[in-house]
């Protein structure tokens, strides 16, 4: 039985973080805050906490393609999010199974390297993503040092690298690119999202907080719950912008663990 009409279903096809800060757990987590059912299927299982990550193990690519053939043939997914993938063969399983059923309304996070400059991808997929992936990409949303891996080039510095950057990135494939600049040194968050036509300028304040652990996960989650739900691209990416900057502000109101804790992705159900 399909679900019910009034349902909106986003899938999430990307890592498990066991300590529910990132990866297929802040997915589902935003999906919930946002009003949208989530669905999942795990590509790679980690061994992690808030201070590091000790081990990984990639799920078979024949399981995965399980995992999302069994979501697409009983639940009616209005949008997907891509996050970390792992290795060539991964990659290969889930352009087929996008291709499949016909999952087109992508936003791909490209998970490629951890903060701690420890790669996430080897060449193998990274080439396998550029050409089985970027072609079917709605939303491309890279941080400015994913930005710099994709591009083969030093990760943008200024809001116009980050321009140009976003262009030659689109060139790649994907119908719109965000180029994340949390990592700028600036008193904002600032984002920068090409659309195709147009540039969109997107600002918020920095929070003081070690608390941000997924915030990369948490946005483009939170933009696919919002194309989930029908809104048009720009608005997705300023309501979801909005979202994780509320997430963030009230990061300090959680005490979870002892390195960079995660997001209160439910802030907007505590207010009064």
């Amino acid at each position: 039985m399909n679900a019910p009409s009034s349902s909106i279903i986003a899938l999430t096809i990307a890592g498990s973080d066991g300590s529910g800060g990132a990866g297929i757990q802040a997915d589902l987590k935003t999906f919930a805050a946002l009003g949208v059912y989530g669905a999942s299927a795990i590509t790679v299982l980690t061994a992690q906490n808030t201070q590091r990550i000790r081990a990984s193990e990639a799920v078979a690519p024949s399981f995965i393609e399980q995992q999302i053939d069994a979501i697409c043939e009983d639940l009616p997914v209005k949008a997907t999010k891509i996050g970390m993938l792992g290795t060539a063969n991964i990659i290969h399983a889930v352009a087929s199974a996008i291709s499949r059923h016909q999952l087109f309304s992508l936003v791909l996070d490209p998970i490629l390297a951890a903060t701690t400059g420890r790669r996430m991808l080897d060449s193998d997929g990274l080439h396998a993503l550029r050409a089985e992936l970027l072609p079917h990409t709605r939303l491309l949303t890279p941080n400015l040092h994913e930005a710099g891996i994709l591009t083969a080039s030093p990760p943008p510095q200024n809001e116009q690298a980050m321009r140009t950057t976003a262009r030659v990135l689109a060139d790649l494939g994907p119908a719109a690119v965000l180029v994340k600049g949390g990592h700028l040194d600036s008193g904002e968050c600032i984002d920068i999202l090409w659309d195709g036509e147009s540039f969109h300028r997107f600002a918020a304040k920095r929070h003081p907080t070690r608390n941000t652990h997924g915030t990369g996960c948490t946005l483009s989650a939170a933009i696919t719950a919002q194309l989930a739900r029908g809104l048009d691209l720009v608005t997705a990416v300023s309501q979801a912008k909005a979202y994780l900057n509320g997430a963030i502000a009230a990061a300090d109101t959680l005490e979870i663990g002892q390195g960079s804790g995660p997001l209160q992705h439910f802030w907007s159900h505590s207010m009064p």
